[in-house]
């Protein structure tokens, strides 16, 4: 109920730094990634089974 200590948790600095695996769980990150990675397998398969 009391919201201003509530506020000042949420805008004190976390002591754990945020690493390389926090960047990977960002839902625009993994979109792109998972585009990226669909092209390449469409270019595998196109490459293997068609040419």
């Amino acid at each position: 109920m009391n919201d201003e200590c509530a506020l000042a948790q949420d805008d004190a600095p976390s002591a754990e730094p945020r690493g390389c695996l926090f960047a990977l769980s960002q839902p625009p990150l993994m979109l792109f990634l998972a585009v990226i990675g669909l092209l390449l397998l469409l270019g595998a398969v196109h490459d293997l089974y068609i040419l």
